[in-house]
């Protein structure tokens, strides 16, 4: 049975004057609609509302407090904001959930990230890598937001972005999919450089601070390190992502994998 849909499924939110108008002005990007706060009257929004006429973009008056609910930033969403079509955004229910050819055969799994520059600046690379999906939880991990828009510098509009509610769930239907599951951790002694990777498998990036989870851990089967020979305890974890997914890159250039 396939899942119900949600538009945060589908769209990245962005907020803000510079951010919508940014996204109303870029032909590369559909937008699906724009909320404009009941009152806000400046020049901007007015500018906000002209733009998206001119693309035959709808644009709906709601109160001032939903827009701060669906923004989550009160303080700088400046009473509009507007969903942005992800073309490869889907859920990751629906990734597994077709034949085998067409599932991702590589997919990086973010748990417990909460800085947006991270969260876009692994996007970035994943997708520059030609990764198969990045997995955003909804829950535990920074929202798709303008911040980490501009980290990723606009690649998060067309990263394959896959969503479930949780790392936890995500670990979980990996693993019944038949993916193996492996953790990165500093401490490892085998390294990403000389473990055997064989698709389907799913890289899990834990937060500098803590790592991965304990709700996730179980569900990894075997960790991984980054050798680094000088005086360093870690990599802030895009650059680990970066170096894990173009590792990928290198052996798929290789024929290794």
């Amino acid at each position: 049975m396939r899942e119900d849909v949600s538009p945060r499924d589908r769209f990245v939110t962005v907020y803000g004057i510079r951010p919508v108008l940014a996204a109303l002005t870029d032909e590369r990007l559909t937008v699906d609609k724009v909320l404009v706060a009941e009152g806000a009257r400046s020049g901007s929004i007015r500018e906000i509302v002209a733009a998206a006429q001119a693309r035959g973009v709808a644009v709906r008056r709601v109160p001032a407090q939903r827009i701060n609910l669906l923004s989550g930033n009160p303080r700088h969403d400046n009473g509009v904001l507007a969903d942005v079509v992800a073309p490869r955004m889907r859920t990751l229910a629906d990734a597994l959930g077709g034949k085998h050819h067409e599932r991702p055969d590589t997919v990086l799994v973010l748990d417990g990230i909460k800085t947006p520059a991270n969260v876009g600046m692994i996007l970035r690379s994943a997708t520059a890598a030609g990764l198969g999906g990045v997995v955003v939880p909804h829950r535990g991990v920074a929202d798709l937001d303008p911040l980490v828009v501009k980290a990723s510098a606009g690649v998060a509009f067309r990263a394959p972005v896959l969503r479930c509610d949780t790392a936890e769930e995500a670990a979980e239907r990996l693993v019944e999919a038949g993916y193996e599951v492996v953790g990165l951790a500093a401490d490892a002694t085998e390294t990403i450089f000389e473990t055997r990777v064989e698709p389907p498998v799913a890289f899990v990036l834990g937060s500098e601070t803590e790592g991965v989870t304990a709700a996730v851990r179980p569900y990894v089967a075997r960790w991984v390190s980054i050798p680094m020979p000088g005086d360093v305890e870690s990599l802030n974890v895009a650059s680990a992502a970066a170096v894990v997914s173009f590792e990928i890159v290198r052996r798929r250039l290789s024929g290794q994998a």
